[in-house]
């Protein structure tokens, strides 16, 4: 029986556990009811269970059927995002302002059926480690476990993820090499003054500042960063104000840097506070700029990517695996693990649909076991080398 095939055997319990844990979405570090589910499935499958690794992080460790010293790392985010669900689905988030509209309790649920596959057939040799990262939604989860000793604590030769993707149903796509952005999180506060709004000479009007400089940081992709070099600077929150005729005190614009290039990363810092200083100095007003490294380059070993490919293609098919995909700006913490430990992160497509991110997106259940079988045949497949 192929791997996919036996876990179809209880994908049913699979997905009633994914939609449990999509009624009931926890955001980043708040995941103990969701660590809590996870660790004991994986101690009732035999596996020996680490619970509060970088916060709500769970580990948990495998033995094959011998231990040839191979340790092959299976990692899965659970946290939710900050959103209210806008769908009528029955098992739609029970918490007001947090949905799990990125699919990381389906990645939950995948990893958990690889375990669960890899506890009842032990085809492979030494030890699965099954990592269950909080807060990988710009909270720093990854940088947690590893600073709490993930990697001293339980070591990997190589560590293997993936993540859903709307639209091309059962096909893995993935690439050596850098595959998502780096990307930098920065809030832009500015200080003007505060007057009735029918005398705006009285002040000095932040908004005015505010928009002008949402425009202007525009100029640093367009016409300092070279063409050829990816860069994406979203302003995605600009807040002012509380009543229709007061010019309020302050502004706060706040937004995102995507990047590959590290010198690219590094201009559009100094140019986001030249830009700031400048607008400071014309407008007489304080604009303070800081930027949050959040994301680093996720980057594919090439012998993991290679083994990846591998294994997509013997469970799937080489018609249903792209190898040399085109990178993604979008940025994931995985890559704070890679770059410790060889690592490989793969694209798995689900049924067309409201793509991430969208209060009204929903995980197709019916990859899960496409999933599951991907990463437990990682390990059969590593710890065989």
């Amino acid at each position: 029986m192929s791997p996919i095939d036996h876990i179809k055997t209880f994908a049913d319990e699979l997905t009633a556990l994914r939609r449990d844990l999509h009624a009931h979405p926890e955001l980043g570090f708040e995941e103990v009811r969701t660590s809590g589910i996870v660790a004991d499935l994986l101690e009732k499958f035999g596996c020996e269970v680490h619970r509060g690794i970088g916060g709500t992080g769970v580990v948990g460790l495998l033995k094959g059927r011998t231990d040839n010293g191979r340790r092959i790392g299976l990692r899965a985010d659970m946290d939710a995002l900050p959103m209210d669900e806008e769908t009528n689905l029955p098992y739609r988030s029970t918490y007001p302002g947090k949905m799990h509209a990125c699919g990381h309790d389906g990645h939950t649920t995948m990893l958990v059926g690889a375990a669960r596959y890899l506890a009842e057939t032990r085809n492979f040799d030494g030890t699965a480690v099954f990592v269950f990262q909080p807060a990988e939604e710009g909270r720093g989860g990854a940088r947690a476990m590893l600073k709490d000793g993930l990697f001293e604590k339980f070591p990997c030769d190589e560590i293997y993820g993936l993540h859903n993707q709307p639209g091309g149903h059962g096909r893995i796509k993935l690439r050596p090499g850098p595959v998502m952005a780096a990307a930098d999180f920065f809030d832009i506060h500015i200080r003007g003054t505060g007057a009735h709004a029918a005398q705006p000479h009285g002040g000095n009007d932040p908004i005015i500042i505010a928009t002008g400089l949402a425009q202007a940081l525009q100029s640093i992709v367009s016409r300092n960063a070279d063409p050829l070099k990816s860069i994406v600077l979203s302003i995605t929150r600009i807040e002012a104000g509380t009543a229709y005729n007061v010019i309020p005190e302050t502004a706060h614009l706040a937004g995102t840097i995507r990047t590959f290039d590290k010198e690219i990363r590094a201009l559009a810092g100094t140019r986001m506070r030249a830009i700031a200083a400048g607008f400071a100095a014309a407008y007489g007003a304080e604009v303070k700029v800081e930027i949050h490294d959040m994301f680093s380059v996720l980057e594919n070993a090439p012998e993991q990517a290679a083994a990846a490919t591998a294994v997509a293609t013997e469970l799937l098919g080489a018609a249903n695996v792209e190898p040399n995909a085109v990178p993604k700006m979008g940025s994931e913490d995985f890559a704070d693990m890679a770059q410790v430990v060889p690592a490989a992160y793969v694209w798995l497509g689900s049924n067309p649909g409201p793509g991430l991110h969208n209060a009204s997106y929903n995980f197709d259940d019916s990859i899960i076991p496409i999933g599951s079988a991907f990463l437990a045949r990682m390990v059969e497949s590593r710890t065989a080398a």
